[in-house]
């Protein structure tokens, strides 16, 4: 079989990664790629919402499967125009992806089916906004209606915190067209967790549970990005809690999205908020999460590639349950300089030689490039170094020890991934 992945990041290196390990995956083109995918891949010079080309480019390679990394495409119907091509694609259409691309579409369609999410409002105009946040209760959330690179969320203490985000959003359009609407919702407490679960539509295949790091400093301060750190599995999914939110959320979310005639294939990607009263829904993703595919994929002990294959076809009925290994897998994001805000680029990577080929570790390569035979940083999340081990414990201090074999000019990262875990003593 023939696979084409759309997109350049760590999540893209990891599934091309993955995909590289099964037997019945002869070639696999990434585009664009980048200088870690190209070890394992044929990278394409096409990037990945040039949508007309890359359709073009499947038919032309004759490819059996394309699977798209990235929500951007998926925003903007790559789904419909490979299927009107007659060309099999991984991933939900243009009318599902609005469970990502719209914050507010999303939150009214939990809402008219009974899924449990914080309350919420949604604005389309800063001065009623201004209006409603002179009255609230504090704290709240204050949520770009767009994508905005997991950077649109900001947690407002008081009214000036949360004006401030709205005039970013609505009237200085920080975020762009992804500011136009806003969504303000309450601020709920308890942990987050993510869940992941493969669908094709009617059936589902539940991944195990990971929970993300977004802060960019330690101790969860600072600004949030598209995440500095992972870890697989999250203790505070219970078994108890998994088939809770198997019941509450995730069955009836399949059931909405086919009651409001949305065939979704794909990945539906849940970040939770655990609380006293159950887990909440802050919002869905609609495919696989970076850097939590870091985490996951290296966990999975099953092909990947039928699982892809057989939901993208709508026929998840013939897959067995995936197996998992019992290993605690751990990522930490190397990041550049002054990210999330503005970084340099072109800075040159070393280290990378000396920890190839480590058993049960990998360096997943996020934002990097090739430049005269040398990799160069291209990104704000430069590398993700991954590592997985019985031991949560080991997996962390494995995963530290690549990242403290890797350095270039201006690079930081999280000290405290999994931290949470390993306070309860796992």
């Amino acid at each position: 079989m023939r696979v084409l992945i759309v997109g350049g990041g760590g999540r893209e290196h990891a599934l091309a990664w993955k995909l590289s390990q099964s037997a019945e995956v002869e070639k696999i083109y990434c585009a664009p790629g980048n200088a870690g995918i190209a070890a394992v891949a044929e990278c394409v010079p096409i990037e990945g919402e040039d949508i007309e080309k890359l359709q073009e480019f499947a038919r032309e390679k004759e490819l059996h499967l394309t699977v798209v990394g990235p929500e951007a495409p998926l925003m903007e119907g790559i789904v419909d125009v490979f299927q009107e091509k007659g060309q099999l694609i991984f991933g939900p259409g243009k009318l599902g992806a609005r469970l990502e691309g719209s914050k507010a579409w999303a939150k009214e369609l939990m809402h008219r089916h009974g899924l449990p999410t914080p309350g919420f409002e949604v604005f389309e105009s800063p001065q009623e906004a201004y209006e409603y946040l002179r009255n609230a209760s504090y704290p709240l959330v204050v949520k770009a209606d767009g994508l905005a690179a997991g950077k649109g969320v900001t947690v407002a203490e008081d009214y000036f915190q949360a004006a401030g985000a709205v005039k970013a959003s609505m009237e200085e359009r920080i975020f762009g067209s992804a500011g136009n609407m806003i969504v303000i919702e309450e601020c709920i407490q308890g942990e987050e967790v993510s869940v992941f679960a493969l669908t094709d539509g009617s059936s589902y295949l539940l991944f195990p549970s990971a929970q993300d790091h977004k802060p960019v400093y330690d101790g969860d301060r600072g600004p949030n990005t598209g995440g500095m750190g992972c870890y697989s599995p999250a203790p505070i999914l219970t078994p108890p809690l998994q088939e809770q939110v198997c019941r509450a959320i995730l069955d009836p979310l399949l059931d909405a999205l086919r009651m409001e005639e949305i065939d979704y294939r794909g990945i539906i990607y849940g970040g939770l908020m655990v609380t006293e009263e159950g887990p909440q829904v802050l919002e869905f993703n609609v495919r696989f999460g970076d850097p939590e595919a870091q985490v996951l994929l290296p966990r999975l002990e099953t092909d990947l590639f039928p699982l892809l294959y057989e939901a993208a076809r709508g026929n998840l009925g013939a897959i067995s349950q995936p197996r998992w290994s019992g290993d605690a897998a751990v990522c930490v994001v190397l990041a550049s300089g002054g990210y999330p805000g503005s970084y340099e680029k072109g800075k040159e990577i070393h280290g990378l030689d000396q920890v190839s080929g480590e058993e049960k570790a990998v360096i997943f390569h996020a934002g990097t490039a090739l430049r005269n035979g040398k990799v160069i940083t291209s990104g704000g999340r430069v590398l993700g170094a991954t590592a997985w081990d019985p031991s949560l414990q080991k997996a962390v201090q494995k995963a530290y020890s690549l990242a403290e074999r890797i350095s270039f000019e201006d690079m930081h990262y999280r000290r405290d991934i999994a931290h949470r875990a390993l306070s309860r003593g796992v």
